[in-house]
């Protein structure tokens, strides 16, 4: 198993009302989506393990938002923020805290919906398609602008998830968060590989999938 990671560490303050830790699946990597994502132009998509390893740091502090209907995206209801990413396998795992307190719908809806109901979405700016005529995109490049939270059957990859921890908790940090301490507000590399920039050559001659917001859900 191979791990890559990242963290940004926010100041302790014990039983703090309005962080509910998280940890999900946002989405997989070197694989395709389930579906076409928005944005796709009916085109299912794989995100690189290089392409999502260069766009970890643009995803910390990043914020999770949701639709009521728990179908889709809403930037405007931005209900908590990711402070851990990492690419584990096939995945790309996220950790952070929900605004439990703004958001109380957002705990309901997590505490006391079915269990494995729920995932997640990506939303991406500047994605950088190999082959725009592919029947399948290779998305080799990207930045993450946030993610949003709805049910893993209307996401694009199904393979997703999101749950709370059991109680909220912050001295029990979520699982995928590095061993090592961090200061408060300094990003930690597990591996240098996540900074590596592509090659100019490949930036040069890659078509630019240039949607504004682009999601990896299906409305």
């Amino acid at each position: 198993m191979k791990l890559e990671g990242m963290a940004v560490t926010l100041p302790e303050v014990a039983g703090h009302p309005n962080r509910a830790p998280f940890t999900g699946v946002l989405t997989l990597v070197d694989e395709p989506s389930t579906k076409p994502p928005s944005g796709a132009r009916g085109h299912r998509v794989i995100l690189t393990r290089r392409a999502a390893l260069s766009a970890l740091p643009s995803l910390l502090g990043m914020a999770v938002d949701y639709a009521p209907s728990w179908d889709g995206h809403d930037s405007r209801r931005k209900c908590g923020i990711i402070t851990h990413a990492d690419v584990e396998g096939a995945r790309l795992l996220v950790a952070g805290y929900l605004f439990a307190k703004d958001f109380p719908e957002v705990e309901r809806q997590m505490r006391h919906g079915l269990p494995g109901v729920m995932g997640m979405s990506w939303e991406l700016a500047d994605a950088h398609v190999e082959d725009m005529r592919a029947e399948i995109w290779t998305l080799t490049r990207a930045t993450f602008t946030g993610a949003a939270i709805l049910l893993r059957e209307k996401a694009a990859y199904r393979n997703t998830s999101f749950e709370l921890a059991a109680a909220r908790c912050r001295s029990t940090l979520p699982r995928c968060a590095p061993t090592e301490s961090v200061p408060a507000g300094v990003t930690a590399h597990v591996r240098d590989r996540a900074r590596e920039p592509l090659p100019q050559r490949l930036i040069r001659k890659e078509p630019t999938w240039n949607h504004q917001q682009a999601k990896t859900s299906s409305r």
